[in-house]
């Protein structure tokens, strides 16, 4: 399970519909429908929230508004809680996240997507969070399996 801290417009196609179906799962989880996954550290940032599902809600927003900018069609009904981004507190996460994050996704995309690497290229810039986190400094998150 991959939920990027990564702002979604940076994703390329196939991370942004894996970040989808992944997310749902991550929703379906939270809201205690599945057995599975209950203890994926991924899922920290959002339980330590005060309303988990709202919080994912509104990161599947965010998702669902750059798919649609893409012409790309993401069912917002399965959002379970869709919430407003500003609405809710902000999610911390660290300029060592990002990196790290940006870095994996560059490894992902020299395979899958060669042509989406000059949307990568920022060297030495922190990479744009997703509209619901907000950047701290900090090396690589806790709950990140490396």
């Amino acid at each position: 399970m991959r939920l990027w801290s990564l702002h979604p417009s940076l994703l390329d196609r196939a991370a942004l519909v894996a970040g989808w179906r992944e997310t749902l799962l991550a929703q379906k989880v939270l809201d205690g429908g599945t057995r599975g996954y209950t203890h994926h550290p991924q899922l920290r940032r959002f339980r330590a929230q005060p309303a988990p599902l709202e919080a994912i809600g509104a990161y599947l927003g965010a998702l669902q508004q750059e798919a649609t900018d893409r012409g790309y069609r993401f069912d917002v009904t399965r959002i379970l809680h869709p919430t407003a981004i500003g609405s809710i507190p902000s999610i911390p996460v660290t300029t060592g996240q990002l990196a790290y994050e940006l870095e994996h996704l560059r490894r992902k995309v020299e395979g899958r997507a060669p042509e989406w690497l000059p949307r990568l290229s920022e060297e030495g810039v922190t990479p744009r969070a997703h509209p619901l986190l907000q950047v701290g400094p900090g090396d690589v998150e806790d709950w990140e399996v490396r």
